[in-house]
């Protein structure tokens, strides 16, 4: 696996956000390096939440799982959570697996248009 595939996360705290940079290939193989540090932000209520995919170049089901548990916790603790840059070919995952509304935010209210549960 050559460095452009390889996996691996860069992270920005500002004074309003968390910003979790992925680059490379998410499987099952890198999941719990992306959870411990996900884990690090998740109850940080007071800043947003963001997730930057530009980097990202493939995700499997259980990096999308990732994704699905950390939009579920931040959905309890009623914090923000927004994932930015979705590569297109990600995207259509996402479309295809059905948690692209949910990805979204609804910039009226601030919040997802649509609740986990």
């Amino acid at each position: 696996m050559n460095k452009e595939q390889s996996f691996h996360v860069d992270t920005q705290r500002t004074e309003h956000a968390n910003t979790v940079y992925l680059h490379g290939e998410l499987d099952l193989s890198k999941v719990a390096d992306l959870r411990c540090v996900l884990d690090t932000f998740i109850a940080d209520t007071n800043r947003k939440l963001v997730l930057n995919l530009n980097g990202l170049q493939y995700i499997d089901s259980t990096g999308i799982g990732v994704i699905v548990s950390v939009l579920k916790a931040r959905d309890v603790l009623e914090a923000p959570f927004e994932v930015q840059e979705i590569p297109p070919k990600i995207k259509r995952l996402f479309d295809l697996t059905g948690i692209t509304p949910f990805l979204q935010p609804n910039e009226a209210a601030g919040k997802p248009q649509a609740r986990v549960h």
